[in-house]
């Protein structure tokens, strides 16, 4: 198998468990009532993102490889650290979709590399949950016109 593959599938493998990490923070720390939508919906994504990562992991050991342990963690979302202002939801918001675009163009990636390297059942996992990553994004663009219309 390419390289590639493996480097993306770790890659969106990190990157989904580091999401699970900012999503649950998020959802502790955030206060306010404006806020409660936003960690009921951080709350939800959390074992979906959790799934995605399992899903990922297993797809690794098909393919005689292993998702990364925590010594190979790199911490890359920045924008997602919980805010020191707990009512300033919007960044949580504008966190969550700079996350969810990264997490899409990572997807992208590998449907193409999966795809070069004839490996349709790698492509076909990273196009489903390509798909929930963009529903997220959906979701939470709508949160962040709500949140700007006031």
């Amino acid at each position: 198998m390419a390289d590639e593959v493996i480097q993306l599938l770790k890659k969106a493998y990190g990157d989904e468990i580091e999401t699970v990490m900012n999503y649950m923070s998020n959802s502790i720390v955030l206060d306010g009532v404006r806020a409660e939508e936003i960690k009921e919906s951080l709350d939800q994504d959390i074992q979906e993102e959790l799934t995605h990562a399992r899903q990922l992991g297993e797809r690794l050991k098909q393919l005689d490889d292993a998702p990364p342990g925590s010594m190979a963690f790199e911490a890359t979302q920045e924008s997602l650290q919980p805010p020191e202002d707990t009512t300033d939801v919007l960044a949580v918001i504008d966190g969550v979709i700079e996350a969810e675009e990264d997490a899409i163009e990572t997807y992208r990636a590998l449907i193409t590399a999966a795809e070069e390297n004839d490996d349709p059942v790698t492509e076909d996992l990273a196009v489903t949950i390509l798909a929930d990553e963009e529903a997220h994004r959906t979701e939470f663009r709508g949160y962040r016109k709500e949140y700007r219309s006031d």
